[in-house]
């Protein structure tokens, strides 16, 4: 089985809400969550559509091993026209909202139209009720779970909502889940608030089945033995992503001060060391890690502010444990903006969590409004009295706080890099691909990363391809064009899945996510299918962006990272190679010259 074979539709503009067969010809060509999701988005709307119209669609997705009890089974995906990028957005996301719309008896949720007031919908089994959001439209994310739990005396339903940041169309607002955990990329938040959709909320009791129940478990234990005894899995348990943080910044390859530096002279005061160590008064920023459901690997990291420091220290709701520093986040409220207070860091984290803000979009953001801060583009009048430089800790937890409310200068950042520089006549200073802002990785360093941020159907992310341990061997970007096209082909499938990328290169090969899938879904799969399909899933996405006017020029990396040789590192004197990476890139996609697919592709892949 694997699948529910069922969808929920839902027409807010109508107020109607019914279940669907699950297109099965589609499943087997597309498997599910990123990869279905694309594909009912691709068949149900005009990707020409503005992202923030009612003709939007907003697809909330798992996969066929969502739910199970395969490790890391958590995920699902939203999917939709971002509101950030304009490009088809797929954000994924764990926690375990997504087990419990599996459990409900959904492989998929689609959303379409507008409400004319704001609501929820309401998802228990069978029954799918859309209901009155007034009483906490304007409530933060925090708020409106509390909330829902309390009206609905249920504690076990499983939560997605927006904060003040999607109502107001933010445009890299985020969907949450259980509190902490984030449909985090591409604006999916602010589509959500255009809606005027505040929460999904679901409590499912139908479970979920797989076509051979015994095969399957004994699947199960293998790789979870594989991830017990992997050396980089026990890493990865004790200190989550953070790791990234000091490896970055002795490579240097640590973007600091909004690109224009590699290494930052204050990584030891906020990488994962520093996160354990207690200081001088016995306080220390991490308790301890936690799992998304079903997972063995358990890298969520859970920390608390120390109680006198200023950014808690006459507001007492906000020293209680939560969502602690992922690398990407330390990387944007850190070396970005250049601030090396690990407490200041975990405080504006928490806000990013409660407000429903992708934090390594609102970091690049920042960091640009600084550097034109800097140059005397954006003045003391302009920011209210903030002094956005570099290094302030103060400007940094202000400054989420505007943006999630979505006052003062906050309206501003809330456009995002390329807005915001394009707003003050200086859009080279931005650092984004297609709208999206960079992650902690400089492509100057890192040049199959940069090839995988220019050729991103989502705009620079460092989530759809992997070619960490060819960048690290060598610096040139010669051969780079392979790993990055075959990963993003098999990531993509991952993707599909319905379990998290984490444990590839864990314990876990390719094969290991082929044998569940065939367990669960009664299929015998090959390599080379899964991978046609990944290439199928990657064509889709990138011929959903081609209607919606992207092109090859598109294609491409800011001025500074192609033009100025890195200054330190490993990689010094270096720029990104490109211009000759894309080139063998294309021929290898089977691309014409200038990045369009041509029509017997489409044909061939059945598009």
């Amino acid at each position: 089985m694997g699948w529910q074979k069922r969808i929920l539709m839902v027409d807010l503009s109508r107020g109607t809400a019914r279940s669907e067969p699950l297109n099965m010809d589609w499943a087997d060509q597309y498997i599910g969550q990123r990869g279905l999701g694309s594909k009912y988005l691709y068949e149900n709307m005009n990707p020409a559509a503005d992202s923030l119209s009612p003709e939007n669609v907003l697809i909330f997705a798992t996969g066929p091993l969502t739910g199970t009890s395969a490790s890391t089974g958590a995920r699902y995906s939203v999917i939709t026209k971002g509101a950030l990028t304009d490009t088809i957005a797929c954000s994924n996301s764990g926690g375990r909202f997504g087990a419990e719309l599996k459990n409900a008896g959904y492989d998929l949720l689609m959303i379409r139209g507008k409400a004319e007031q704001p609501v929820y919908i309401h998802i228990e089994d069978d029954r799918a009720d859309i209901l009155s959001a007034n009483q906490i439209w304007g409530a933060t994310v925090w708020y409106t779970e509390d909330w829902i739990h309390t009206h609905h005396r249920d504690p076990r339903i499983k939560i997605a909502s927006i904060g003040r940041a999607g109502e107001c169309g933010v445009r890299y607002a985020c969907v949450m889940n259980d509190t902490d955990r984030a449909a985090g990329r591409s604006g999916v938040g602010a589509v959500m608030g255009s809606k005027n959709l505040k929460a999904i909320c679901v409590r499912g009791k139908a479970g979920t089945r797989v076509a051979d129940p015994m095969k399957f478990l004994e699947v199960v234990r293998q790789t979870n033995e594989k991830l017990a005894a992997n050396e980089e899995r026990k890493n990865l348990s004790y200190t989550g992503t953070q790791a990234m943080m000091e490896s970055m910044n002795t490579f240097g390859g640590l973007p600091t001060h909004n690109f224009q530096a590699v290494q930052f002279a204050g990584a030891d005061k906020v990488n994962a060391d520093a996160m354990w160590e207690r200081g001088e008064d016995g306080h220390r920023n991490m308790i301890q890690n936690a799992a998304c459901f079903g997972c063995t690997i358990a890298c969520q990291r859970v920390s608390h502010v120390n109680p006198n420091h200023w950014t808690v220290k006459d507001r007492p709701e906000y020293r209680n444990a939560g969502g602690g520093l992922e690398y990407e986040t330390a990387f944007a409220f850190g070396p970005m903006v250049g601030v090396d207070d690990i407490d200041a860091l975990t405080f504006a984290g928490f806000l990013t969590n409660e407000h429903g803000l992708d934090p390594i979009s609102f970091g690049g953001t920042l960091a640009a409004a600084m550097e034109l801060y800097e140059m005397g583009v954006i003045t003391d009048e302009d920011t209210e009295g903030v002094e956005l430089e570099f290094g302030s800790a103060e400007a940094l937890c202000t400054m989420i706080e505007q943006t999630g409310k979505h006052e003062g200068f906050g309206k501003v950042l809330g456009l995002g890099a390329k807005r915001l520089c394009e707003k003050y006549g200086r859009p080279e200073v931005a650092m984004h691909v297609k709208g999206q802002e960079f992650a902690g990785y400089d492509s100057r360093a890192l040049q199959g990363m940069g090839l995988g941020y220019a050729t991103g159907n989502r705009g620079a992310c460092h989530m759809k391809h992997d070619t960490f341990s060819q960048d690290t061997k060598d610096q040139s970007g010669s051969g780079k064009a392979k790993p990055v096209k075959n990963s993003q082909d098999a990531i993509a499938v991952v993707d599909s899945s319905g379990l998290c990328i984490f444990p590839l290169g864990s314990g876990w090969k390719f094969d290991d996510y082929r044998e569940l899938l065939n367990a669960a879904c009664g299929r015998d799969w090959s390599k080379d299918d899964l991978r046609r399909i990944g290439e199928r899933i990657w064509n889709l996405e990138r011929h959903f962006n081609e209607r919606a006017g992207f092109t090859g020029a598109d294609d491409t990396l800011p001025r500074r990272l192609l033009e100025t040789p890195a200054p330190s590192g490993t990689a010094k004197g270096k720029v990104c190679e490109l211009d000759k990476m894309l080139k063998e890139y294309y021929q290898l996609r089977g691309w014409n010259e200038d990045g369009s697919i041509p029509d017997d592709m489409l044909e061939r892949l059945r598009i």
